[in-house]
This record gives C-alpha cells, structure tokens and sequence, in this order.
C-alpha cells in the first residue's frame, strides 16, 4: 500500500520575480508554495517566509522537496538562505548539513525588509 502512496518528485519552478518557488505534481497540478523573497542591501540572501502545501498533497514530501531546492538555489547563487518561515527553521535544523546558518547580520536585514515591506506575506 505504501507503494500505492509513493508519486514522483514534484516539478519545482522559481518565479523570482513574484516571490514564488512553487511545486506541481504530475507536471501541472499546483502542489505547494514558498513564499521568499531576496534581500535587497549586501550581503544578499534568499528569504523563506512561509510555506504552504495544499491538502491533497499533504504527506507526500512536497514541503520538504521545496525547502531542499530552495537551499540548493541559493547555494547556486552563492547567498545564504534566511529561513523565517516556521516549517524551513524546523527542516533546517533537521538537515544541517544542507542549511547552514546565515550570519546574524543577514538575518537582521532579512527581518528589516520584512517589516518594512508588510505585503510580501
């Protein structure tokens, strides 16, 4: 039965420009959202601000694929993810050695833009 329950890893697109790494399963069904964006003054970062999965797939590791892209995008462009949202601070200290901790610094100014800028989330 667990077999039965197994699906294929979601397609994972960025859409930068909206704050938006999204999942879809079976190719074009919307499966699940991060909701980032990237830190405007240097040192620069990528920043999670939530996470959301929708309850058809929920259980299936959508969440945890879309947290495991979003450290590797921001390894391929050489920033430190700030992760604010409550799910990726759990899946990180979960998965330390894919997550390292950003700098104090960055997370401050991650929190600054954040409250600056209330309708990113």
């Amino acid at each position: 039965m667990a077999d039965e329950q197994r699906e294929a890893a979601p397609t994972i697109r960025d859409d930068r420009e909206k704050g938006r790494l999204e999942a879809y399963a079976d190719g074009d069904v919307f499966a699940g959202v991060i909701v980032y964006f990237a830190l405007d003054e240097a040192p620069h970062a990528l920043v999670a601000v939530h996470t959301v999965v929708e309850a058809d797939h929920e259980g299936r590791g959508v969440a945890g694929a879309l947290v495991r892209e979003f450290y590797a995008l921001a390894a391929r462009e050489g920033v430190p993810v700030v992760p604010l949202c409550p799910y990726v601070v759990k899946w990180a200290a979960r998965h330390p050695e894919e997550a390292p901790e950003p700098p104090a610094e960055v997370v401050r100014a991650a929190k600054r833009q954040l409250a600056a800028t209330p309708g990113l989330w």
